[in-house]
């Protein structure tokens, strides 16, 4: 496992930032079952005069989880404290809650300090501080501003409509479970650097999407339009993720969470079951499964599968595993190198000497020096970082 040391140190300057994804999706509706061909056995039409067989839930967990990312990024700010650790703050006038300077964070957002103080996966806490609450936690911090409006439109776009078709309970498991796996995949294979951002969780929602469709397959007009629309758009979104400074593991990793989650809580009854409970010809029919049994198989599989690869991974996580050094093209999925960019950002070596809350520091690529002020007498790795780069860029 690559780490840089604490000081004198090459310090290695990178925070992997999860943008928003999904945009343009659209949750395939379910199929208007009343205007199906009279070949159909039963005209589906629901109970006391209600339009549709399914409850339609009020969505407030979606919207909570928003107002919790907003909040958690404002505690963020005030706790980066800009206009006490630099002279060059962007916004001043907005007090502890100015932005760091475009050329530290151009999403206008706090230090990388600060995201690692609220709670940011560093995989090197994770392993060697016991510190795993960080794969939980960094899913609900954003690198700035517009990290932040892009993920949470994205969030309100699909998870609105998912909550109001499954209820809150199982959506929220959902995008929690997801943000979580797409954390843990991050992990095994970043292991520089401190991660952020819900992209991961939004992944799972799209992969939940995914696999809903699948499982019930016997809901929905033009199938095939809506599964190759949906698979367009999540391939379109991974494909981006293959930028520089991108976490494309952790979109990977929540979408695979999603996709098998999809199987266990998104599974509706089948459309003949309906049809048979909702018309007044059904209640005399021959009775019918509920669900079909692929539903049951795909169930049983995801569920398994889940608890394997989540039990397995966190194994081979807190026994220092770098899955990088076992698969020799796997980091082609989060970064693609080209002409116009490289996927190895830069190493900034700085020599270092701290005198008691102050700490003397030159980059050794441009000469440069400068006295930095510390909060406290002992710096983390990830703050004197930051002070590397801000003297080396």
């Amino acid at each position: 496992m690559e780490r840089s040391p604490s000081s004198p140190a090459a310090n290695h300057v990178e925070i992997k930032v999860r943008p928003r994804r999904g945009d343009n999706v659209g949750h395939p509706a379910p199929v208007d079952t009343s205007s199906r061909p009279s070949a159909t056995p039963f005209r589906l039409t629901a109970p006391s005069g209600e339009d549709k067989p399914f409850k339609r839930w009020t969505s407030w967990l979606v919207p909570s989880f928003v107002v919790v990312n907003i909040v958690l990024f404002a505690v963020t700010m005030s706790v980066n404290d800009c206009p006490k650790n630099s002279t060059s703050c962007l916004a001043r006038f907005l007090g502890r809650f100015s932005f760091q300077p475009l050329k530290e964070n151009p999403l206008l957002g706090p230090s990388a300090s600060a995201l690692e103080k609220m709670g940011a996966l560093e995989v090197d806490k994770v392993v060697h501080k016991h510190q795993a609450w960080r794969l939980i936690t960094c899913a609900w911090l954003h690198a700035g501003v517009f990290h932040l409006l892009a993920n949470m439109l994205s969030l309100l776009f699909i998870g609105i409509r998912l909550e109001q078709e499954f209820g809150f309970v199982r959506i929220g498991l959902l995008y929690i479970i997801s943000g979580f796996g797409g954390s843990l995949l991050s992990a095994l294979f970043i292991q520089s650097g401190i991660s952020v951002g819900a992209s991961g969780a939004l992944f799972g929602l799209l992969g939940g999407m995914l696999s809903e469709l699948i499982t019930n397959w016997t809901l929905y007009a033009n199938k095939l339009a809506a599964l190759v629309t949906l698979i367009f758009i999540i391939v379109v979104n991974l494909v981006v993720g293959i930028l520089p400074h991108v976490d494309n593991f952790a979109h990977i990793g929540g979408f695979l969470s999603g996709f098998l989650l999809g199987f266990i809580f998104l599974v509706r009854p089948q459309y003949r079951w309906i049809s048979q409970k909702f018309t007044s010809q059904g209640r005399t029919a021959t009775p019918i499964n509920k669900h079909r049994t692929y539903q049951y198989a795909l169930l049983i599989f995801s569920l398994v599968l889940l608890i394997v690869g989540f039990i397995v991974g966190l194994i081979m996580l807190f026994r220092g595993v770098n899955v990088n050094q076992r698969c020799s093209w796997c980091h082609y999925l989060s970064c693609v190198p080209t002409a116009r960019w490289n996927c190895n950002s830069q190493k900034e070596f700085c020599e270092t000497i701290q005198f008691g809350n102050q700490m003397n520091m030159t980059c050794e690529r441009n000469g440069r020096s400068s006295i930095f002020q510390l909060s406290d007498n002992n710096p983390s790795r990830a703050q004197v970082q930051e002070f590397c780069r801000q003297l080396c860029s």
